[in-house]
């Protein structure tokens, strides 16, 4: 007569037991992880969204902010230099002060100072300006090769959108020791001309407001 191995017989059922106790443990486990979230987004949900319409209403007032001090620029004011100084027509935001100094009075032959709300103290070094505008009685070569062999800064062909045909430079990175901007440099009968923005927060103006509309009789 053949004996069964009843041994045999409860290891084949082992493996499954084993196997359901783990799936049962584990969907309790995902079960009270569940119910968890569920209470604390039921207990939280309001101080959720109270902290989520804030965040919106900061966001929405940070843009309307920025728009509106954009719109607040507009329309642009115009500054019409002297004759002698190559009838400068430049054009910057109705919300920046200007300081413009001609002959005698200035360093240069014209010098310029522009800047939101108030112009800073001019000549002092801490001064930083939103927008710098010179005509030096030098020639354009000359004024060129002082930023050559500059270091920190790149240098590349540039012309005014509204004169073409007047080639100069765009000088980008450290244009002056502690200051970070861009400078355009081009010739203006024998003299030159020099237009930067002295800090990269003033870059979008300088490229889309003031060299878009700047001219001057060459």
């Amino acid at each position: 007569m053949r004996k069964h191995n009843q041994n045999g017989a409860i290891n084949v059922l082992v493996l499954p037991l084993i196997l359901a106790s783990l799936f049962l443990i584990g969907a309790l486990g995902f079960g009270f992880w569940a119910y968890g979230e569920r209470q604390d987004y039921k207990n939280n949900s309001d101080q959720k969204a109270a902290a989520a319409v804030v965040i919106a209403k900061q966001q929405e007032a940070a843009v309307k902010d920025k728009q509106y001090a954009e719109a607040a620029k507009l329309p642009l004011k115009t500054y019409n230099g002297p004759e002698e100084y190559g009838s400068l027509a430049l054009q910057y935001p109705k919300t920046w002060s200007a300081y413009v100094v001609t002959g005698e009075g200035s360093d240069a032959g014209l010098s310029g100072y522009f800047n939101p709300d108030f112009v800073p103290t001019v000549g002092a070094e801490s001064s930083t300006f939103a927008l710098r505008i010179e005509v030096v009685d030098s020639a354009y070569s000359e004024v060129l090769s002082d930023y050559s062999d500059q270091e920190g800064v790149t240098i590349t062909p540039y012309a005014l959108p509204k004169l073409p045909k007047v080639i100069g430079v765009k000088v980008d990175g450290q244009i002056e020791d502690a200051k970070k901007g861009s400078m355009v440099i081009l010739p203006v009968r024998d003299k030159t001309l020099k237009i930067y923005t002295e800090a990269d927060a003033f870059m979008a103006d300088f490229n889309n407001n003031i060299l878009p509309n700047l001219t001057f009789s060459p």
